[in-house]
């Protein structure tokens, strides 16, 4: 099969490396040096400049943009796009992607909307690797626009890559466990960094706990500040439950209740082993 694909990022790149073993793997960038990259290091069979030539010559497209830029892609591009063209886009978020694109009348082409979940701290074809999608958990949305056979065809593709977990889930409940497993859990990292502000080299008095907690703080910026605004009132919504049970902890401290201490811990620990034992059992 041919597959084209639109931004060769980390994704779009590790994309290409897990589906070239089985297809013939085209791609369009405007950064002329990640295109160069992947020909020399056999990530893609062929490279396109010129976008028209490269929509003329593909109908299965994977379009790895941040979701502004799948939006402006297509209002600037779409008298170039086929008729009958199917889009695969992998954008961390929906509801309002989706609310956007309907407003552009694109009734000729097909888009079907996924989530890879999926990443590294790195960006950029170069660190593209599909071990990162060994095991992992792929999202696909059952928008009521999208044909069933497309559906299928993109869940026959993410089985390919090596995803384990293939989801059908609606667009608004996927914001609302990204805003939770995700976009709040970069939040905190990103809060516990700026929270201390002493000078102190913390390098001298830090563990794993401190390690593991602000991994993900060496933060892509333009693209999170895109997926933090574009699912705005799921995140809020969620912080504003963070806020609240962070300020039982400081309650329970400011009064010297260790019962309540207690307590919230054990309902912490017990909700997380349950987690653990559904990923145990999945395994």
């Amino acid at each position: 099969m041919k597959i084209g694909i639109i931004g060769l990022g980390l994704i779009g790149g590790s994309i290409a490396k897990a589906l070239r073993k089985s297809h013939e793997i085209s791609a369009f960038d405007i950064n002329k040096e990640a295109l160069t990259f992947a020909i020399e290091n056999n990530i893609i069979d062929k490279a396109y400049f010129d976008l028209e030539a490269f929509l003329n010559n593909n109908n299965l497209i994977y379009l790895c943009l941040y979701p502004e830029s799948i939006v402006s892609f297509f209002k600037e591009n779409s008298r170039l796009i086929k008729k009958d063209t199917i889009f695969i886009e992998i954008s961390g978020i929906k509801t309002k992607l989706i609310q956007d694109i309907r407003k552009l009348n694109l009734n000729y082409i097909d888009i079907v909307y996924t989530h890879p979940i999926a990443g590294r701290e790195v960006s950029g074809v170069f660190f593209a690797d599909e071990k990162i999608f060994f095991n992992g958990n792929y999202a696909i949305i059952n928008d009521q626009n999208t044909k069933t056979e497309n559906l299928e065809l993109a869940y026959s593709l993410a089985k390919e890559m090596g995803f384990k977990n293939i989801s059908k889930i609606n667009a608004k409940l996927h914001d609302q466990i990204i805003a939770y497993t995700s976009q709040l859990t970069h939040i905190i990292s990103l809060s516990l960094v700026n929270s201390f502000s002493n000078s102190v080299d913390l390098s001298h008095f830090t563990g794993d706990s401190y390690r593991d907690l602000t991994r993900i703080a060496n933060i892509n910026i333009n693209l999170w500040a895109d997926l933090f605004t574009n699912n705005k009132n799921a995140l809020i919504d969620i912080i504003a439950n963070f806020e609240n049970e962070l300020s039982k902890f400081k309650n329970a401290l400011a009064t010297n209740n260790l019962e309540e201490l207690e307590t919230l811990m054990e309902k912490a620990k017990n909700k997380h082993n349950k987690y653990l034992e559904g990923n145990k059992n999945e395994s």
